[in-house]
C-alpha cells in the first residue's frame, strides 16, 4: 500500500482528467468560458500583484524589475479575457489543440513510465505501454481535427480525456498491489 500512498499525484492528475473529460462532454463552450475567465482573473490578480510590488520596492530595483509594466500588461490580458470571453471561444480550435498537447504529453510521459517499468523487470509494463500508445493515438487524432464539426471534436476529446485517465487509475492500481506482494513476499525471504 505504500506505492499507492506514492502515486496520491498519480490518481489526482488522473481523477481531474477525467473531470475535464465530463465537463467537456457535458458543455464545452460553457467549460471553456470558465476556463477562460479563471485564467483572466489569475491575470488581474497577478497583474496587481506585480504593480503592488513595483511600488513598494525601492526605485533602483523597481526600475529594473519592470513590475509596472508587467503588472499593467498582464491585468489588460486577464480583462480582456473576462470581458471578451466569446470572441475567445470563436478561436475554440486552437484551445483544442491545447488539450491535444496536454493529452500528447501525458502519452509521452507514459513511454517513460513503461521503460521505467521494463528496466525495473515489473511483469506489467504493457499496461503503461496500452496507456501511451491509446493517449498518443488520441492526440494525434485531435490535433489533425478530422471531424465535420467541433462539437463532435470536443467530444472525442472529451471521452478519450476519461479513457485515459481510468486506464491510468487503473495502471497505477494494479502497479501498487504488485509492488504491496513484492514487499510482502520480500519480508517472508528476509524472516526466513
Amino acid at each position: 500500500m505504500k506505492n499507492l500512498k506514492f502515486n496520491i499525484n498519480g490518481i489526482l492528475l488522473s481523477v481531474f482528467e477525467i473531470t475535464v473529460g465530463i465537463l467537456l462532454l457535458i458543455n464545452p463552450i460553457s467549460f471553456t468560458s470558465g476556463i477562460i475567465c479563471v485564467f483572466g482573473i489569475a491575470l488581474v490578480v497577478l497583474g496587481i500583484v506585480s504593480v503592488i510590488r513595483y511600488f513598494k520596492s525601492k526605485p533602483e530595483e523597481a526600475a529594473v524589475g519592470r513590475e509596472l509594466s508587467k503588472g499593467i500588461i498582464a491585468a489588460a490580458a486577464g480583462v480582456f479575457c473576462i470581458v471578451k470571453t466569446e470572441w475567445l471561444i470563436t478561436i475554440f480550435p486552437l484551445l483544442t489543440i491545447a488539450y491535444g498537447m496536454i493529452i500528447l504529453l501525458a502519452g509521452i510521459s507514459k513511454i517513460q513510465w513503461t521503460v521505467d517499468m521494463l528496466r525495473l523487470k515489473r511483469k506489467r509494463w504493457f499496461l503503461p505501454a496500452i496507456g501511451a500508445l491509446f493517449s498518443i493515438i488520441c492526440a494525434i487524432i485531435i490535433l489533425n481535427n478530422p471531424f465535420a464539426s467541433t462539437t463532435v471534436l470536443w467530444i472525442f476529446t472529451g471521452i478519450a480525456l476519461i479513457i485515459e485517465a481510468i486506464f491510468s487509475i487503473v495502471i497505477i492500481i494494479i502497479n501498487g498491489l504488485t509492488e504491496s506482494e513484492k514487499n510482502v513476499q520480500d519480508e517472508k525471504n528476509v524472516q526466513e
